[in-house]
């Protein structure tokens, strides 16, 4: 095998190196410029409110559990 530094092959290897630096470059400068980030509003949540909301779900799944036994299959005995 031949030495590179002595044959010429390394400014191929450096060409080939520099050139894919640069492709990413232009790819990276490429996605910020068209990528436009909105502004969002920050959203405030009151933690007392959703405890209150579970509370009531719960409360709700309770009821229908309620209702549904009343009305359910009955099974036979054995």
């Amino acid at each position: 095998m031949e030495n590179p530094f002595e044959s010429g092959h390394i400014k191929n290897y450096i060409l080939l190196y520099s050139s894919v630096v640069v492709i990413m470059v232009l790819f990276f400068i490429a996605t910020s410029l068209f990528h436009n980030i909105e502004d969002v509003e920050k959203k405030h949540f009151d933690s007392n409110s959703s405890k209150k909301v579970v509370v009531n779900e719960i409360k709700k799944a309770e009821t229908t559990e309620k209702k549904d036994s009343n009305f359910g299959i009955i099974l036979m005995d054995k």
